[in-house]
């Protein structure tokens, strides 16, 4: 299993906390990029959610869906979603490193939202995505998010904000730049561009578009339809 910083130091009880935001203008990102994703949703769905975290989306998602299912690289997250989660009874997170996953046409709908590509590190989003298409019923539909260039000042101070909570280490405001954030301990987070994402769609072979959010998140959607 390939660990990464949010399976060794950033989960549970810590990754609840980075979404427990006082910056209002994060918080409505992170609800509009919910908002986006349930507008596209039937009852009678079956979802996959990409790096689920505790079930943040999940819990939130569910009640539009028939079930929704989640993968998560950390156990911790897989145990402390399973408390959150309790009440959810149509929803099921899962300890697997999305790399290795191997379902076949078993979904209509996978989630890889909020910087996931990134999150995941997906040094091959293409071969990635590939896996994710593989996933789903024919004319299924797969969301991948990540940030809009117009949100970086926004997500700076996230990110300030989850240092101050000792969640992450001491940003590098010098290395912090051109979408790529940078913290002393050796985290490092990167993104996708709308060029990126463009690059995506087109390798996929599927009917893909680019949907800007809330000027705060670029959203590349694939629809498995030749």
């Amino acid at each position: 299993m390939k660990e990464n910083y949010y399976a060794r130091s950033l989960n549970a009880e810590r990754l609840r906390q980075v979404y427990d935001t006082a910056i209002a203008r994060v918080a409505r990102y992170l609800e509009c990029e919910i908002s986006f994703v349930c507008g596209g949703l039937k009852k009678s769905d079956e979802v996959l959610e990409l790096a689920a975290g505790y079930g943040r989306v999940m819990k939130k998602v569910a009640p539009f869906v028939r079930s929704v299912t989640g993968l998560d690289i950390s156990a911790e997250n897989v145990r402390f979603g399973a408390e959150y989660l309790k009440d959810t009874k149509n929803a099921e997170l899962l300890v697997m490193d999305v790399h290795e996953m191997d379902y076949d046409r078993r979904f209509d709908v996978a989630l890889c939202l909020q910087n996931g590509l990134s999150a995941v590190k997906a040094e091959a989003p293409e071969l990635l995505t590939a896996k994710v298409l593989k996933a789903l019923k024919m004319g299924g539909k797969a969301y991948f998010s990540t940030y809009h260039p117009r949100f970086w000042e926004h997500r700076l101070a996230w990110f300030k904000e989850q240092a101050e909570k000792g969640l992450l280490g001491e940003l590098d405001m010098e290395k912090c730049k051109d979408g790529v954030l940078v913290c002393k301990d050796g985290f490092r987070a990167t993104t996708q561009s709308a060029e990126d994402l463009e690059r995506i769609g087109r390798a996929s072979g599927y009917r893909w578009q680019i949907s800007e959010v809330d000027d705060s998140s670029l959203f590349l959607v694939i629809e498995k339809i030749i």
